[in-house]
């Protein structure tokens, strides 16, 4: 099956789920509480719906817009803006007849079963799947560090010890850490196997998203020829792929970071090369090209994490942990959309197609399926009208003051609210189409 096609397949699945589970948070309690749900759809069914049926007093159906998901209440202002019923006396099966309480539930459904459902899928995840945890002896070269991370005192080689006085589960994870994460300080060991401490000053997740080094520290690769170019010097002179350089000029070549800065930028230099093959050593000297490069490409270090199978009781701790970390993460980003950068990196449908990998696998997207999960309930609680949030900042002032907002303003808001929206998606479709354009 073509790639786009298997994303299309998967994003329209997963979105199926989100949005039925999604909307019967809001229609179970409101059949609890007597109130009248006149429509529950999955997709939107502007002018046409591809089916429908009704029982008892509501009409199921599937629209041809799978841009969501609805369910329509009697008695309550929303989306469709249909206003007319609330011209006559409110019916006892309206919404607007329930108790604040009662519609504070109904409205709160849909964000409560996403969230909940997020983290019953990472518990599942972890319990059907296990845990993979790499450790520090796993990357055994240690880490190279981005100019920024330098400025804080990282260095090549350096191994992830803790942070704050925790050791990680998986030690890439410390790029997250430091980008969205309020910690205060990483000990690392160095190459001489002396532990260090390393203060991270307050605001430096700001200063990575600002300069782009979003991955200040990554494994370091060793001088291994993963190709080669021909007609290059490296390849002119008898290097082969899975070659290892160890040696320059005397000096020994730890990674690929320590061959690069000896030889790149020096045209037409010959330089004395010592390298491993089969576990024999060769000596070989090549020049440089006049723009100073050899040719070569680095074969990319090897990885490997470690499975481990967790209880039922580890699966549900270790999964809801998991899944707070998730939706903390994600809340703390947030805030860069409010800048010129992070505006500029909104996505829209593409972006979240592109969420889920290209061969089919169930773990990854159940996996995908609890992010976006998480993130449907933290968009949709934002206090915005038309959004369940701004629903429920009304329902609190209702219910602090003891004032219903006036039914004009309510509708107005709605309006103002779903021009924000409609301009919101616009915008980050609007970006994915640039950034395919642009390939």
């Amino acid at each position: 099956m073509d790639i786009f096609l298997l994303k299309a397949f998967q994003f329209l699945l997963s979105l199926s789920i989100l949005v039925i589970l999604h909307e019967l948070g809001h229609f179970i309690p409101a059949r609890i509480f007597k109130t009248r749900v006149e429509r529950f759809f999955l997709f939107f069914d502007v002018k046409f719906a591809l089916f429908k049926k009704k029982i008892g007093d509501t009409i199921y159906g599937i629209g041809w817009l799978p841009l969501g998901g609805y369910v329509k209440i009697a008695g309550m202002i929303d989306e469709s803006m249909d206003t007319e019923q609330l011209k006559e006396p409110a019916k006892p099966w309206e919404f607007r007849s329930k108790p604040t309480w009662q519609r504070l539930i109904i409205m709160l459904g849909g964000v409560i079963v996403n969230l909940l459902l997020g983290f019953f899928i990472y518990v599942m995840i972890l319990f059907v799947w296990g845990k993979n945890e790499l450790k520090s002896e796993d990357i055994p070269l240690g880490f190279s560090p981005s100019p920024i991370a330098q400025q804080l005192g990282f260095q090549n080689g350096d191994q992830l010890v803790s942070v704050d006085g925790k050791e990680l589960d998986n030690v890439l994870d410390i790029n997250r850490h430091l980008l969205l994460r309020s910690i205060d300080y990483v000990e690392v060991q160095r190459i001489d196997g002396i532990n260090e401490r390393i203060e991270i000053p307050s605001g430096f997740g700001n200063q990575m998203f600002q300069s782009g080094e979003i991955t200040p520290l990554r494994p370091l690769n060793r001088a291994i020829l993963d190709s080669l170019i021909p007609g290059y010097p490296a390849e002119m002179s008898g290097l082969k792929a899975g070659d290892q350089i160890i040696q320059i000029n005397n000096k020994s070549i730890i990674d690929w970071g320590d061959m690069t800065k000896i030889v790149e930028g020096q045209p037409n230099q010959p330089f004395e090369i010592v390298i491993l093959r089969d576990g024999n050593q060769f000596n070989k000297v090549i020049t440089t090209n006049q723009d100073g490069q050899l040719g070569i490409f680095p074969r990319p270090e090897s990885i490997e994490s470690t499975n481990r199978k967790l209880s039922v009781s580890q699966s549900f701790i270790q999964g809801i942990q998991y899944g707070y970390w998730t939706l903390y993460d994600y809340v703390a980003q947030f805030k860069y959309v409010f800048t010129k950068k992070g505006a500029s990196q909104l996505g829209g449908f593409g972006t979240i197609g592109n969420l889920f990998p290209s061969a089919w696998d169930w773990k990854q997207f159940w996996a995908t399926t609890a992010f976006i999960s998480i993130i449907l309930a933290f968009m949709n609680i934002l206090p915005i009208p038309a959004l369940d949030g701004g629903h429920v900042l009304f329902l609190i002032y209702e219910m602090v003051s003891g004032k219903k907002p006036h039914e004009k303003f309510l509708e107005y808001a709605q309006i103002i609210g779903f021009l924000l929206l409609i301009a919101l998606v616009l915008y980050a479709n609007g970006n994915d189409l640039i950034r395919f354009l642009e390939r």
